[in-house]
């Protein structure tokens, strides 16, 4: 078979449900999967440079093992034999962990962690780890995603033009969209999972911080850090969610009944024009189908916003060390240097009171919720913009375009502690991907993603992109 010849997406069709089906009929196995995502990275990968390495032989003999397990009568669930891609900020035997950076950081992550295993108690195969900027300091104006160290992953929506394909789990999202395996894993301290999934058309999962163990695992704000899976659908999404959690399939919630705040101020502030179009077809759309839509005014938001830049960057010193910062930062990526330096200025009694009143903000925040099933807003104010856009500007450059792209909309879900979704909604007017965000409150992942379930059983399942140009 030709290299430039795609094989169909082993989940197609029926996401990776219709493949745990085929795969106990009988019509398919761990192994033929597998080869099938190794080949379609074997074609893509030279242009989309999603994965910091790929770990073929590794894959292949786990397959085989899960294949003669389950011929043998050993069924670990639904994810047993579900290739997935993980970021490399995560530890997994026999491979390096980068974390974007040159820096050896061992001593941070350790060994695999409880996260890592739990993967591989369901049943999936690790295909290999996917590219993050350098410790995952995603977002700086335009250039989320951006690693002049390990090389930025393409956008699989514009083979023409290279786009910014997200923040700091790029490599995962732009993996899940192009079909490189059936899901993958992302980490969001500030969106990091759902700015991603928006540039690139794919849902993303935001947990709550603590739900699952980041041992084994590069931490940049420990508090805030969180785990998500990135997959081509919301119904994916739900079973990844429970077989990993050991609970019930989540269910669409209700229409009739369903009632959703719409905090205006800020969230719904300065968009691109095809995602004010989206947003407001996809909310007079669940209006029309019955769902109650509220706006409502959060105060609150403008701590985020204010706090995060000085919040961050004194974590990820504290993981680092100033000494080892001092000494190495000539090796780390230019862009990402001035953000961390940014901790150095962070006094002890100011770092306590930022978290002091982190802490209050959640309790605020979680009484402000209450009477709603979850708040609706715009996951990403922009479509991916060309990375052209961006080069040759400095940092400070950058950074002041940062405050203007408004990343708060992702970032005040991680300062508030809550859960939160982002759902494609591109199909109502844009050329590129748009988000659509549910926050819930913390620990509400299956009311999240029960919602998220309503959403795609409404707007139809997400586009995919064409992948020919990449051909």
């Amino acid at each position: 078979m030709s290299q430039s010849t795609l094989l169909p997406d082993p989940c197609d069709p029926g996401g990776i449900a219709g493949f745990a089906e085929r795969l106990r009929a009988g019509t398919t196995t761990a192994e033929a999967a597998t080869g099938v995502y190794l080949q379609r990275i074997n074609t893509l990968e030279p242009r989309l440079g999603a994965f910091e390495c790929v770990i073929a032989d590794q894959a292949l003999d786990t397959a085989r093992a899960l294949d003669d397990l389950l011929a043998a009568g050993t069924d670990l669930g639904p994810l047993m034999g579900v290739p997935v891609a993980v970021k490399d900020l995560f530890a997994i035997d026999g491979t390096p962990t980068t974390a974007g950076s040159n820096l050896d950081l061992d001593d941070i992550i350790g060994g695999e962690g409880t996260f890592i295993k739990s993967l591989r108690r369901a049943g999936c195969i690790i295909l290999g780890k996917t590219k993050t900027p350098e410790f995952a300091m995603g977002s700086v104006g335009g250039r989320g995603g951006v690693s002049h160290l390990r090389g930025t992953p393409w956008n699989p929506w514009d083979a023409e033009i290279q786009r910014v394909p997200g923040v700091s789990s790029s490599g995962s999202a732009v993996a899940v969209a192009a079909g490189m395996c059936a899901f993958a894993i992302g980490t969001d301290t500030g969106g990091s999972v759902r700015g991603p999934a928006a540039l690139c058309g794919i849902f993303g999962l935001k947990t709550t911080p603590g739900l699952w163990p980041a041992d084994g695992m590069f931490p940049q704000a420990p508090e805030l850090d969180t785990i998500g899976p990135m997959t081509a659908t919301a119904a994916d999404a739900a079973l990844v969610f429970a077989a990993l959690q050991g609970t019930p399939l989540p269910r669409a919630h209700p229409l009739r009944g369903l009632r959703l705040a719409k905090p205006v101020n800020h969230f719904y502030e300065e968009l691109d024009s095809p995602v004010e179009t989206c947003v407001a077809a996809a909310l007079e759309a669940l209006a029309s189908a019955g769902a109650s839509i509220v706006p409502i005014e959060v105060p609150e938001i403008a701590e985020p916003k204010r706090d995060f830049g000085a919040y961050v960057p004194a974590n990820l010193l504290a993981v680092l060390g100033r000494e080892r910062f001092l000494a190495e930062r000539h090796r780390m990526d230019p862009l990402i240097v001035p953000r961390i330096a940014d901790g150095l200025e962070v006094k002890a009694d100011q770092y306590i009171r930022l978290m002091w009143r982190r802490h209050e903000l959640v309790r605020l925040i979680e009484d402000r919720m209450g009477g709603f099933d979850g708040w609706i807003l715009p996951t990403a104010g922009m479509v991916a913009p060309p990375m052209a856009e961006t080069e040759g500007r400095d940092a400070e450059d950058l950074r002041s375009e940062m405050g203007k792209r408004k990343t708060h909309r992702r970032m005040a879900a991680n300062f508030f502690g809550l859960s939160a979704t982002s759902t494609p909604i591109q199909t109502f007017g844009s050329d590129l991907p748009v988000g659509l965000q549910i926050m819930c409150p913390a620990n509400c992942e299956d009311r999240a993603l029960s919602i998220a379930l309503t959403l795609e059983d409404l707007f139809g399942a997400p586009q995919r992109p064409d992948l020919g140009g990449f051909l």
